[in-house]
């Protein structure tokens, strides 16, 4: 098999970033229902579910491509799926579009990944590789957080619990069904995922 990608000049393709998980569970193995229709809605969308998702998460691809690189390399250092990374920017920022001076949430919350200064120092530039590294280390917290609270969960679904928990804290999630309510929409975790699923099959 070796020989023969040698042949057709693959082998540079084995292993790449595109195919990258990381350390906490495989993000094309959670299931999801994507966007309530009240997230749709906000963003003009006249249906819900997954296939919203997938049309937000198209509209941030060409803005996202913008950091692709900074969240590669984040991601690559955290050992955490960039298209996990991506999935919550376009939830959280749209890819920056919906800052204002990098800051969102009335003022509350920083940079791509709106981290929010009540509750951490922000660092770095709102679209830098520091900030994004912070963001990434927030979530990581999140799933070791859910790891410890469902251990008889999978790996897959504590990645979900962790992604609901960087929008609403460890103690909103109760249950794996309805682990988004609570959260913001009520759809979070589900929209997230459905994102992340989108810009995993677009290089990320």
């Amino acid at each position: 098999m070796l020989l023969t990608l040698m042949s057709l000049g693959l082998v540079g393709l084995i292993g790449t970033s595109e195919s990258q998980t990381g350390c906490f569970g495989n993000i094309n193995n959670v299931d999801t229902t994507g966007a309530s229709c009240k997230t749709a809605k906000q963003e003009g969308l006249r249906y819900c579910g997954v296939s919203a998702s997938q049309k937000i998460a198209e509209k941030d691809l060409t803005n996202m491509n913008r950091y692709k690189t900074i969240i590669k390399s984040a991601a690559k250092k955290k050992c955490v799926d960039p298209a996990v990374i991506a999935g919550i920017i376009s939830r959280e920022s749209h890819a920056g579009t919906a800052l204002k001076g990098g800051w969102g949430d009335n003022g509350n919350a920083f940079g791509l990944m709106q981290v929010d200064k009540r509750y951490h120092r922000p660092v770095g530039r709102w679209n830098s590789e520091e900030h994004l590294l912070q963001g990434t280390d927030i979530l990581i917290g999140m799933i070791k957080g859910i790891q410890k609270k469902f251990p008889r969960w999978t790996k897959d679904q504590q990645l979900k619990g962790g992604i609901c928990a960087y929008n609403a804290g460890i103690g909103t999630v109760q249950t794996y069904d309805k682990m988004d309510i609570g959260t913001t929409n009520n759809d979070y975790a589900n929209d997230v995922v459905a994102c992340a699923k989108y810009f995993k099959t677009h290089g990320y």
